[in-house]
């Protein structure tokens, strides 16, 4: 590969020590052109995370990141009508943050919301951005057999991540709320996480492509995945190859997760995304590489991603970066407030 865009990654867990350094390991071994962050506050201590991502957006400028939105409708004490999806999404762009990450398709996610998906006030947020030409990277559903407890992994029901109690919205529901929301806006920058849990059902994703110009999924595992890809081989070479301008390649990478695991990750993906060589995948059975032409791989691994968001990431604008934290500083904790003020007096 001539040059890598991870186009998915967390940062959980920081400080003043770690904040500069986190993915430096990770860019220099696998030689990666640049990562793009994706926030998560829906489940990472509320807009705390997307302050953490900021301040290594600042210590490094070869990066994106995506913010997510504090949504109104589950209120953070003292929450007021300025903090609403689409005030937040200006503030965020305003700043210098390159796109929007929801995590609200989850059915965890889903569930503690209790919105649909194309709710109107989530309608405001999707139409402005389809004016903006922004990017919304949207987490959707999980894996089917996570509805089912006899087919469910066991890593998935440690997780708290089976929906059989009938709380939780069922996979078609959410799929549907979708569905709604690239007809209603179908030029919206949308690219679905996950491959969209559709490798059992790619047609699926070949109507949509066939219909939506700017409709994209990305390859982050889900291991199932490419356990699919590895038993319809021929299927998706050729679906590779005819959809090439509409995957993004991304790993899921955390900070601090599993180093060992990421790295095996990032060389099954990469072997069968830019190779024709065999790994050993998921299932423990040999994947095949694609033995993709090299524009095909390109788009893949940067060119895709590029599109976009820009060749650039955005610069961060201190002073609005610095407005955006005091004016959501009472959602924070103690804990959060003495990493931030230490950040603050290094880096702003």
């Amino acid at each position: 590969m001539k040059k890598i865009i991870d186009s998915h990654m967390h940062i959980s867990k920081w400080g003043e020590d770690n904040i500069a350094f986190c993915f430096d390991t990770y860019r220099s071994e696998q030689n990666i052109h640049a990562i793009n962050i994706c926030a998560i506050p829906l489940c990472q201590s509320n807009v705390c995370n997307n302050i953490l991502t900021g301040f290594y957006k600042i210590a490094n400028p070869n990066t994106y990141v995506h913010a997510g939105i504090e949504l109104i409708e589950i209120p953070i004490d003292n929450m007021t009508e300025n903090m609403d999806a689409v005030t937040q999404y200006k503030e965020l762009m305003e700043i210098g943050f390159d796109g929007i990450k929801m995590l609200e398709g989850k059915p965890t996610e889903h569930k503690r919301i209790g919105k649909n998906l194309n709710h109107p006030s989530l309608n405001k947020l999707y139409k402005e951005m389809e004016k903006d030409g922004a990017h919304l990277i949207m987490h959707v559903n999980d894996p089917d057999e996570f509805w089912d407890l006899k087919r469910a992994p066991q890593w998935a029901i440690d997780c708290g991540w089976t929906y059989t109690d009938g709380t939780y919205a069922p996979y078609e529901q959410i799929h549907k709320q979708t569905l709604k929301i690239l007809e209603d806006h179908p030029n919206l920058l949308l690219t679905i996480a996950h491959f969209f849990f559709c490798s059992k059902e790619p047609e699926i994703l070949e109507k949509l492509f066939e219909k939506y110009p700017n409709f994209c999924v990305d390859l982050t595992p889900g291991g199932e995945m490419y356990v699919e890809f590895e038993k319809n081989y021929d299927y998706y070479k050729s679906f590779f190859n005819k959809y090439s301008d509409r995957l993004i390649f991304g790993t899921d990478r955390s900070y601090m997760g599993d180093k060992k695991y990421a790295d095996w990750l990032f060389n099954v993906v990469t072997t069968f995304l830019g190779t024709d060589k065999e790994v050993v995948s998921f299932d423990n059975k040999a994947l095949k590489g694609l033995g993709l032409a090299q524009d095909k791989i390109d788009n893949i691994f940067f060119a895709n991603f590029e599109k976009r968001v820009g060749k650039m990431p955005k610069k961060m604008n201190k002073t609005k970066f610095k407005a955006y934290i005091e004016k959501y500083s009472f959602a924070l904790t103690e804990n959060d407030r003495k990493n931030i003020k230490a950040l603050m007096d290094k880096y702003l």
